[in-house]
């Protein structure tokens, strides 16, 4: 286990992409690298989760999804890191809120696929989330309409930046969020599973 804080300094503004990686796959890569140019971010950490908790079966063990994550995602503005593991969050929320309270100075800008937009409803504190720090939606197959009509899309309809606006995202005020359409790679980490490409081992 990397028992390390990722660096962070006063007035950078670094993306936040949570989730299991379970496993890892280029869809994750693709929309890291498209956020990083989309939003005006300086950074992007992957949050490596130790579980998730709208999950009944638990992900492979930790270590070795941060190891297939580096091996994966290899860029000098990106950081993978298991800061939720090591500070004992589990719920993003608070994982927002430790992360305010470590960094202070730093802007956070939370990073997700449209599909979490569309159940982005049913999280825990879903709208600290918004209320708290920037929210960058980034397109994936499947998921617009569902996305655009979810009832945090609707809630938060006033607060949406144009996709052409996108790059002043992370010096907005939140709440704020932005959906952006980007050339999509359909990947997903559950057909890995599925084929048995990937070993819960």
């Amino acid at each position: 286990m990397n028992y390390r804080y990722p660096f962070a300094r006063p007035g950078q503004t670094i993306g936040l992409l949570g989730g299991s990686f379970d496993p890892p796959h280029p869809g994750h890569v693709h929309i890291t690298l498209q956020a990083l140019k989309r939003f005006g971010l300086d950074r992007v950490w992957w949050l490596v989760s130790p579980g998730n908790p709208l999950k009944a079966r638990g992900p492979a063990p930790l270590e070795t999804r941060m190891a297939a994550c580096r091996a994966i995602m290899q860029h000098p503005r990106v950081e993978v890191t298991d800061i939720e593991a090591q500070v004992g969050t589990r719920i993003t929320a608070h994982t927002i809120a430790t992360l305010r309270a470590m960094y202070p100075g730093v802007r956070f800008v939370w990073l997700m696929g449209a599909d979490n937009l569309a159940q982005l409803h049913h999280w825990q504190d879903w709208r600290y989330i918004m209320d708290n720090v920037p929210v960058g939606v980034l397109a994936r197959p499947g998921d617009r309409i569902s996305a655009r009509m979810s009832p945090a899309a609707r809630i938060y309809a006033p607060y949406r930046i144009s996709g052409t606006a996108s790059h002043l995202l992370a010096q907005a005020e939140p709440p704020a969020w932005c959906f952006v359409n980007v050339p999509m790679v359909d990947w997903s980490s559950t057909e890995i599973r599925a084929r048995g490409d990937w070993s819960a081992s």
